[in-house]
């Protein structure tokens, strides 16, 4: 059998409408490649017939590797998964909901063959999405960029290839809570963009909400930057001198009679205290929360069964 050349990996949860267009894009795109290639799926404990759809798929078809998850770990789990599997000296990375079109993974390896070691997808045009998850989206990119101070780029996701090298560093990381995006742009090497338009889902519904997608936000702003945990000094400056001015004109109110309808601001200045408080006691606990999930070092997923016409390693 031939070096597999390249390797796709495709997450999927509840994804039982789509998984079959997917997969004839996919074999279409891969097989114009220049070398072998395989298709690794990632079943994250999906409730409907994604699993039963994917045994068919790896039963039909040679390039297939379908692994199944013991219960539902998340996408960036999925994703490390199928990453840690992956033998191409090419990986891409790929939701199959097809929004990201396949048809540009041509462009990513004309890329990598001419040195790039990670191109990724990079938004030109959302369709389909609401104005409220654009502009949040615009607005966390650059708010990551700025607290993380890194070069990540803006309006990507986790679509792109990735340089076998630069697979197994990002493999290395055995951090819990995962930003796949922001660990790819840590490691470093050349990473080149290729524009695309990103369409909108034909099949079945999203399935990232928005719980998960500040689930995600907020564990690459965690993950990348201390800077949350420092805001808390300029706050409290700013706090303590908007006190000691406060005090001062209750002070001078006390004199002139007005004391009683000063109490108002005051308690409102109070609750405006509690409520920074709490907010830097918020920060401070996600850290230290994922401190101790590092703590317990439990794996970032456990696989059930791994279902291939080829023979497991």
């Amino acid at each position: 059998m031939e070096r597999v050349k390249y390797s796709v990996v495709v997450p999927a949860y509840n994804e039982e409408e789509v998984l079959p267009h997917t997969h004839k894009r996919l074999t279409a795109v891969m097989q114009g490649l220049d070398g072998e290639y395989e298709i690794i799926y990632v079943n994250d404990g999906s409730r409907d017939n994604t699993l039963a759809i994917l045994k068919e798929l790896a039963k039909d078809d040679p390039h297939v590797v379908a692994i199944d998850f013991s219960r539902n770990f998340g996408q960036q789990a999925a994703v490390t998964a199928g990453m840690h599997r992956a033998k191409g000296q090419a990986v891409i990375l790929i939701d199959a909901d097809l929004q990201d079109p396949p048809e540009v993974i041509p462009q990513m390896v004309e890329r990598w063959r001419q040195g790039a070691d990670v191109v990724y997808g990079k938004r030109k045009l959302r369709k389909g999405e609401t104005f409220f998850k654009k502009i949040t989206s615009k607005l966390y990119y650059r708010l990551f960029r700025f607290l993380s101070g890194s070069n990540a780029p803006l309006d990507t996701g986790d679509f792109r290839l990735m340089d076998r090298k630069v697979v197994d560093e990002v493999g290395s990381m055995t951090e819990h809570n995962r930003y796949i995006r922001g660990m790819i742009s840590w490691v470093g090497f050349k990473q080149e963009p290729v524009e695309f338009i990103r369409e909108e889902r034909e099949y079945g519904e999203t399935k990232y909400g928005f719980h998960q997608m500040l689930r995600l936000a907020i564990d690459g702003i965690v993950g990348f930057s201390l800077k949350p945990l420092t805001i808390a000094i300029p706050f409290g400056v700013f706090l303590m001198a908007a006190s000691f001015l406060a005090l001062i004109i209750e002070v001078v109110l006390l004199f002139t009679g007005g004391l009683y309808g000063a109490l108002y601001p005051l308690l409102t200045g109070l609750f405006f205290l509690m409520g920074v408080l709490l907010v830097i006691l918020g920060i401070l606990g996600g850290y230290v929360g994922r401190i101790y999930d590092e703590a317990k070092a439990r794996p970032n997923y456990i696989i059930n069964e791994i279902i291939s016409q080829k023979e497991e390693d």
